[in-house]
């Protein structure tokens, strides 16, 4: 019988643009990157050089750490710029599409282990302790994937997945041959390829954001204890694994939500990692004499871009809503507003009820403030972890007691909505990467 467990902290947001169930089409851009910083905690190193021709699954870097883990082309072309920035850093590698795909072919037969890392699908893994990509050398306890984001305006998998779920079947597969796999699902999905999916345990979740969340499913089904690694993987990209296993050869389409409140008609659209966003947006933003912010990935977690940028190698949707820096009001919060999103009921809106679509901007309202341990976090943090105690102590520079809090489960987008929520408009991811890369360095 599989495992229903229900969450009663967290909150969700609802935010006016979600996407339709309908798929658009764009068309493809000349050019696309793949960003090193996309992938935390592997050194990048270089292996081809401006002018060379390569095929969709070449490898144009390498982790310097572990040279046989490699970072393969989304499309076959030509490299057309190396970029690099302070201290030669590598901001990314480019490459101009023939527009062809042509894909070198991989042996399926070999260790599956071995293939991913040829083929560049290992770099999708992220371990934990410390949310980085997954060092080969480990042996997990288990491989974690959730199937659901419960975050606003989040891609709706179960859609997604249509159509894919023999490759997303043959993914589960094969990363059961690397460690036993735990597939997390929402209580709202009703999709046999996710309910009865083999070579898995599958667990229900039911409750509001972030249960989507990886780490939250991790806390409640195999907690992390020191010494222990956990890999993740994000639902999408183990369809990209299924496709490497029937096919032999690698394709990083994914099926991405453009949505936002900015957004004229907010669907999905079919896209590659790595794939400028000049395409994607043109001609599907509202005219408007305000500023508008573009999220790389989803509004709560993901990276402020430009039209200009390249969708994020993780990133299952593209966000658009007003920037408000040039937006005034009258008298500031002293208003009652009736359209203003609040946690307590400060505001009127509360009166219409959790159905009601709001229209955020990227402001934060208000400066940094001392840290009030009202309980603000644990209110919207699902997990067996002292949230507020934790971020002081990743502040204080404790590291015993960050360990004794529980840092090694945790990562920055499970501080999400702990940080929407926080009066003191503390940056609670950035504090949290920053504690476990420091922690990361101190182990090493």
């Amino acid at each position: 019988m599989t495992k229903v467990i229900k969450l009663c902290k967290g909150l969700d947001v609802n935010l006016k643009g979600r996407a339709t169930r309908e798929t658009g089409q764009v068309s493809s851009p000349g050019e696309f990157a793949l960003v090193p910083d996309d992938f935390t905690g592997m050194k990048p190193k270089v292996v081809v050089k401006e002018g060379d021709k390569v095929l969709v699954g070449d490898a144009l870097f390498v982790d310097k750490m572990h040279p046989e883990v490699k970072f393969t082309s989304p499309v076959s072309g030509v490299v057309s710029l190396v970029e690099r920035g302070d201290r030669r850093k590598l901001l990314s590698v480019r490459v101009k599409a023939d527009g062809k795909q042509e894909a070198r072919e991989f042996n399926v037969k070999q260790d599956v282990k071995a293939l991913l890392q040829e083929s560049g699908l290992f770099g999708f893994f992220r371990s934990r302790p410390y949310d980085v990509v997954a060092n080969p050398e480990d042996k997990p306890k288990a491989i974690f994937v959730s199937a659901f984001n419960s975050m606003p305006l989040s891609q709706d998998f179960e859609y997604a997945l249509e159509g894919q779920e023999r490759e997303f079947q043959a993914g589960i597969s094969a990363l059961a041959k690397l460690a036993k796999v735990h597939l997390g699902v929402s209580a709202k999905q009703t999709s046999k390829a996710l309910l009865e999916a083999k070579d898995c345990e599958v667990t229900i979740f039911d409750g509001p954001a972030p249960a989507g969340n990886v780490g939250v499913q991790i806390n409640h089904v195999s907690p992390i204890n020191k010494g222990e690694t956990v890999w993740t993987m994000g639902a999408e990209e183990v369809i990209f694994v299924g496709r490497l296993m029937l096919t032999g050869k690698v394709l990083l389409t994914r099926t991405i939500a453009l949505a936002g409140s900015e957004v004229v008609a907010p669907k999905y659209y079919k896209i590659l990692v790595g794939q400028q966003l000049t395409t994607l947006l043109e001609g599907k933003l509202a005219k408007a004499d305000h500023h508008q912010r573009i999220i790389n990935g989803n509004v709560m977690t993901g990276l402020k871009t430009t039209a200009e940028g390249f969708l994020g190698a993780h990133q299952t949707e593209v966000n658009v809503i007003p920037e408000g820096d040039d937006n005034a009001e009258m008298l500031g919060w002293i208003m009652p507003r009736f359209k203003e999103f609040s946690t307590s009921r400060s505001y009127c809106s509360w009166l219409f009820g959790r159905k009601k679509e709001y229209t955020l901007d990227a402001r934060i309202k208000g400066g940094e403030r001392h840290m009030i341990m009202s309980g603000e976090y644990d209110r919207v943090f699902p997990m067996d972890i002292f949230a507020g105690y934790l971020v002081k102590a990743i502040i204080t520079g404790d590291i015993d007691r960050q360990e004794a809090l529980g840092i090694y489960e945790v990562a920055p987008e499970d501080f999400a909505i702990a940080e929407f929520v926080d009066s003191s408009k503390l940056e609670l991811q950035r504090i949290v990467r920053e504690g476990l890369d420091i922690l990361r360095k101190e182990n090493a």
